[in-house]
């Protein structure tokens, strides 16, 4: 009996999740599975058999508890001394985008093919995207 190994050649398949009212941890996660391809009964871990997702609506997430006020982003560039903070209210006015690339970047392994994974994420803001071409199918999120 053999086993079955994705192709990195294979045809990628493109999703649209409207983050709208959904929970940003839970979104991540099923985000980050289908990045990974983990969705596919041929998933292999070394192979970046994932497909594509598009995230409109990102600036209206939300999150559980007293998160939205208490949670903070440490950024560092690198010298001494600059080290800065925001709160979760700042960092979703200035980059609602980022909040949910990080959190998807969280739960994906920490390697190049990862980096690679993280790519095919792509998120907006607002209800419209660019990528009406690949014929995207909805994805519910529960």
């Amino acid at each position: 009996m053999s086993t079955t190994l994705a192709k990195q050649d294979e045809k990628k398949n493109w999703y649209v999740v409207d983050a709208e009212g959904q929970i940003l941890g839970r979104m991540a996660v099923q985000i980050a599975n289908i990045l990974r391809g983990r969705h596919k009964p041929t998933y292999t871990p070394h192979v970046d058999a994932g497909d594509y997702v598009i995230v409109i609506n990102a600036d209206k997430v939300r999150l559980t508890g007293k998160k939205q006020e208490k949670k903070e982003y440490m950024f560092f560039t690198g010298y001494r001394g600059n080290e800065y903070r925001l709160t979760l209210d700042e960092y979703q006015r200035k980059h609602p985008d980022m909040i949910i690339q990080h959190a998807v970047n969280g739960m994906l392994p920490k390697n190049k093919l990862a980096r690679q994974m993280l790519k095919k994420l792509k998120i907006y803001a607002g209800a419209e995207h660019q990528h009406e071409a690949q014929n995207p199918t909805i994805l519910e999120i529960k």
